[in-house]
């Protein structure tokens, strides 16, 4: 695995959207890529659908940060 995450990604990354197979997809993307779960996922309701959250770190940076 190399220190830096491929195609210029930044180490940290919010991911956000629409509580849908396509989110997941999204979030197993990136584990997929070598990035960690960080912290808890947020979920909320804007008056029609619910948004999520998920960061994810680097895993180069997880000895480094503190994990949730």
């Amino acid at each position: 695995m190399t220190d830096q995450p491929p195609n210029g990604l930044p180490r940290y990354r919010m991911l956000t959207g629409p509580d849908d197979a396509k989110f997941c997809h999204r979030v197993s993307e990136m584990l997929e890529l070598g990035y960690r779960l960080y912290g808890s996922p947020a979920a909320t309701y804007d008056g029609e659908q619910v948004i999520v959250a998920q960061a994810v770190l680097w895993q180069g940076e997880q000895g480094q940060a503190n994990r949730s």
